[in-house]
């Protein structure tokens, strides 16, 4: 099933995000659900605040990444068929020179904006079964897990922009909010009574 993505501006975007274990209600069905919203999308990651849930879950299809040219042969090898469940992760270290690449989000339609992120992470989490793992990641893949990380942790990456970029942001921003916005998928937004 296909749910609303929740726009910018919702509270459940700013929340830090709650663990679970192996019996939160419909796990499952939750996870499938979100899989199915992420690729109507055209995502490659999606957290469960951005379909309204606050809980320490998110999952990731970074193959869309692979055929970039401009990546090397071992990037595009560790992009290509990576598909993962992340259960109530946490980023152990982040390290390297702080690189910027050009990022976007399902919950703020149109807006795309070069952030500043490490190239190395190691992650704990689990996975769909319940299985522990402690990986790390390098580059892009490092960078999109990153990302939804910060979902769970109550942060939009339109947060780690500079205080003049946020200002020439704040018109779009408040109109994504208020739903005045073409998205190509569903939203729902915090200052409409009814999301479409």
């Amino acid at each position: 099933m296909i749910l609303p993505i929740v726009a910018y501006g919702d509270a459940v975007l700013k929340k830090v995000a709650k663990d679970i274990d192996a019996n939160y209600p419909n796990l499952d069905s939750l996870i499938e659900n979100m899989w199915e919203t992420m690729y109507h999308a055209h995502g490659v990651g999606l957290a469960a605040p951005q379909v309204g849930l606050p809980i320490r879950l998110f999952v990731i299809d970074a193959t869309p990444f692979a055929d970039d040219d401009e990546l090397s042969s071992e990037e595009q090898e560790a992009l290509t068929g990576f598909k993962e469940v992340f259960i109530n992760a946490e980023i152990i270290e982040e390290t390297g020179a702080e690189w910027s690449f050009n990022e976007g989000c399902l919950s703020i339609p149109d807006v795309r904006e070069d952030v500043l992120r490490k190239p190395d992470i190691r992650i704990r989490y689990t996975d769909a079964q319940f299985k522990e793992h402690t990986k790390s990641f390098s580059g892009l893949l490092a960078r999109v897990i990153q990302h939804e990380y910060d979902h769970i942790e109550g942060i939009l990456f339109t947060d780690k922009l500079s205080s003049l970029k946020k200002r020439i942001l704040k018109g779009r921003l408040s109109n994504i909010s208020k739903g005045k916005i073409q998205a190509e998928y569903r939203m729902r937004f915090p200052e409409m009574k009814k999301g479409r």
